[in-house]
């Protein structure tokens, strides 16, 4: 006769449920699945692997609990409890470690966690309690607090109800320090600070809620508020760096060099090296205010060719299909379309509308490439939450994301924005001249979650209820609305801190697309108001440049001091970063005279004005060019090489540019009759500064020693390449 066990259960659950009200039935949601997140069960070395462990399987941090329940109670016919008598259930024998166990024991015979399974066993294992309340938040205390030197505290992890009620949930919580150095913590939440002055995270999990508390380690030596009253303040960038450094011990250096700042601004807003003359008249001028009139012109429309294939160059990795998969065509329209929306500086608002609303051909209209390329709702979801709204959801395309509170539900009702779109045409296209595909909305279409298979409504992460999408609204329209709205708590944030991560090597949240509790800014004072200041700006990107390159944060030295050497994330100093591969190649180009040539660009045309990876490059793809194989957004790998290094020192197309016949630069060096004239000409060329007493003698003694002046004149040029004060932006 087969055994059914819901008829089992059903009949002991109605025993159970006589129990008194003070002594409340145990719940499989709300009480057993932390303890068995907690005892690492769940974990994705154990049970929650793929395929289970022997047998049984479990969800990855227990974000199905449906799929967990019938693991437990239902699966191979019950052989896991058994309620007549609990202490015989397999699942209290193999934890324990009672019967041997694979998994070693993960907790005592008797322990609270024994007695709470066994109760929940001998009551039938119900899977919730009738009005149960559903888990709202954790909140942790303190949510920050300053620790000395090796130090310990326990913090409380305290559950919110959606019936308002709490409970201490601690002893049940998962806790993971960001940064062992300046923290650590045990299983029970007990804190202990480091031997290094700085700020960490503790990152915490219940569940499926994740919340952090802040661990500040002051230094030895606090310095006085008169220190960071003296201190300059260029705009409110500093006002929220300095307040930082103040509770860090941090003190920034001294502002950069003239010579510096020309360099650095122009590299990074232009992405172009100045020329010798600009470098001369501007280290000459004596005008108190002219980094704000150079700030000036670099934004003004007299670059505005240079800024737009600059920055396009930067979103050109987050948005480029491979050719290959879209065609040629639409990924020229898509750059054409990009490079356009930079020149006349189009605010972000509408910049993302055009984007993300667009239909048509994709042989007409550059931006509907994107959903030739991302082809599904899902990959259209994943891929504008990451971009727009600085959320890496693809962890939760298949489970609970294992660091923040986004699951499958959230990721599916994003992409319920993108199911009503229609396609008809060629669905691949020939790398070349493939047929045109045409994308539209049209109202009906719908998009199921995996498991449950419930059609999905539209709902941004953390966004609101849109009751006003029907039949005939687009749900992108009413998306993009929101996503731009000056109230997202996402938008703004997400930009200035891509644009931010451009300018200073790293962003306030770093990586820049990944805002999470378990990844907070490192200041996020700083980061709320320039969000704030540029939404109420219009979501203008270039006066958000101005308010950085302004900042004196922006102007200081790279040179660290005794009071800023350890530190890498807080901007207490400019932190080195390479040249871009693109700028690099530009640079080496326009100071010797000799343009590159590239595949589908016209001659003289710039590396910059690249609009398609596939057209073969030795020295940019040796310098980080990203694989135009992989799908947007692409990465780059701002750290430097071995490859680098010997491109630098042996590359034949480096090596023509330097010495080929036709170099007029390279001519009108060697025909300047003083040495003094000649050093002073390259070093403000490529370092835009002059020579240092010891370098102006070493070189043009060199100079004046070498029966060969032209190729004298070409190896202090290589030897100066090859630095890094030249590789560098600094």
């Amino acid at each position: 006769m087969k055994i059914n066990h819901s008829i089992i259960l059903f009949v002991i659950c109605l025993g159970s449920s006589l129990q008194s009200a003070d002594n409340p039935t145990v719940s499989f949601k709300n009480d057993v699945l932390p303890i068995l997140t907690r005892a690492g069960c769940s974990a994705g070395s154990c049970h929650s692997k793929s395929g289970g462990q022997n047998g049984f399987g479990l969800s990855i941090f227990s974000f199905d609990p449906d799929s967990d329940y019938h693991e437990i109670v239902f699966d191979a016919r019950g052989r896991r409890i058994f309620p007549a008598a609990p202490e015989n259930s397999l699942l209290l024998l193999k934890a324990t470690n009672t019967i041997p166990h694979e998994g070693e024991k993960r907790f005592e015979v008797g322990s609270e966690f024994y007695k709470t399974l066994a109760k929940w066993i001998s009551e039938g294992a119900p899977f919730s309690n009738p009005d149960e309340p559903t888990l709202d938040k954790i909140t942790v205390s303190p949510p920050e607090a300053e620790y000395k030197k090796g130090t310990s505290r326990e913090i409380k992890i305290t559950a919110h109800y959606s019936n308002e009620t709490t409970r201490d949930v601690t002893h049940l919580a998962e806790f993971q320090s960001n940064e062992a150095a300046f923290a650590q913590v045990d299983n029970d939440g007990k804190i202990t600070a480091g031997s290094v002055p700085g700020a960490g995270v503790i990152i915490v999990r219940y569940l499926d809620k994740v919340s952090n508390t802040r661990v500040t380690i002051p230094p030895d030596t606090v310095l006085p508020d008169a220190v960071y009253a003296d201190l300059k303040t260029n705009n409110e960038i500093d006002h929220y760096a300095y307040e930082r450094f103040k509770k860090l011990g941090l003190m920034p250096p001294e502002p950069c060099s003239d010579g510096e700042f020309i360099r650095r601004a122009t590299l990074d807003t232009i992405g172009k090296l100045p020329t010798a003359e600009r470098v001369e008249s501007f280290l000459a001028d004596k005008s108190p205010d002219k980094r704000s009139k150079l700030i000036d012109e670099l934004l003004s429309d007299e670059n505005r060719i240079a800024y737009a294939d600059y920055w396009a160059t930067k979103w050109g990795d987050l948005l480029r299909p491979n050719t290959q998969r879209v065609g040629t065509k639409p990924v020229y329209l898509l750059d054409d379309w990009i490079r356009k929306k930079f020149r006349s500086n189009t605010t972000w608002d509408e910049f993302v509308k055009e984007l993300l609303n667009a239909q048509g051909s994709t042989h007409d209209y550059g931006p509907v490439a994107i959903f030739r390329d991302k082809r599904e709702p899902a990959d259209m979801a994943e891929f504008v939450s990451q971009l727009f709204l600085g959320i890496r959801m693809n962890c939760a395309r298949c489970h609970h994301h294992p660091s923040e509170k986004w699951g499958q539900d959230d990721y599916y009702a994003m992409a319920a924005f993108f199911g009503s779109m229609k396609r008809k045409g060629q669905g691949i296209s020939a790398p070349i001249s493939g047929e045109p595909e045409y994308w539209w909305f049209q109202a009906g279409g719908e998009v199921k979650h995996p498991v449950t298979e419930a059609v999905m409504t539209p709902k941004a992460p953390d966004g609101p209820e849109f009751p006003e999408i029907d039949d005939n609204t687009d749900p992108r329209i009413v998306l993009t609305d929101w996503i731009t709205s000056k109230e997202n708590p996402f938008f703004a944030k997400a930009i200035v801190n891509r644009v931010w991560g451009e300018m200073f090597g790293r962003g306030i949240v770093h990586p820049v697309d990944d805002f999470r509790e378990s990844n907070p800014p490192t200041n996020e004072p700083l980061l709320d108001w320039l969000a704030t200041d540029f939404a109420n700006n219009g979501f203008d990107q270039k006066k958000l440049l101005r308010r950085i390159l302004s900042s004196r944060l922006y102007q200081q030295s790279s040179l660290p001091t005794e009071h800023n050497l350890t530190d890498t994330r807080n901007f207490s100093r400019s932190y080195r970063r390479r040249l871009p591969a693109e700028v690099l190649l530009d640079a080496l180009s326009d100071l010797t005279g000799s343009p590159e040539t590239f595949d589908g660009l016209a001659k003289k045309s710039r590396a910059t004005g690249q609009w398609n990876h596939k057209f073969g490059n030795e020295f940019l793809d040796a310098f980080g060019r990203p694989d135009p194989s992989a799908a947007p957004p692409c990465e780059r790998a701002p750290d430097s090489s071995v490859v680098q290094a010997l491109h630098l020192m042996n590359s034949k197309g480096l090596q023509r540019k330097l010495t080929e016949d036709g170099n007029e630069w390279f001519k009108v060096l060697a025909e300047k009759e003083s040495g003094d004239e000649i050093i002073d000409e390259i070093y403000l060329s490529l370092l835009s500064r002059k020579p240092t007493d010891d370098e102006r003698k070493l070189t043009v003694d060199y100079l004046s020693g070498s029966e060969e002046k032209r190729e004298a004149v070409e190896d202090v040029v290589w030897s100066l390449i090859n630095s890094v004060e030249f590789v560098f932006n600094h």
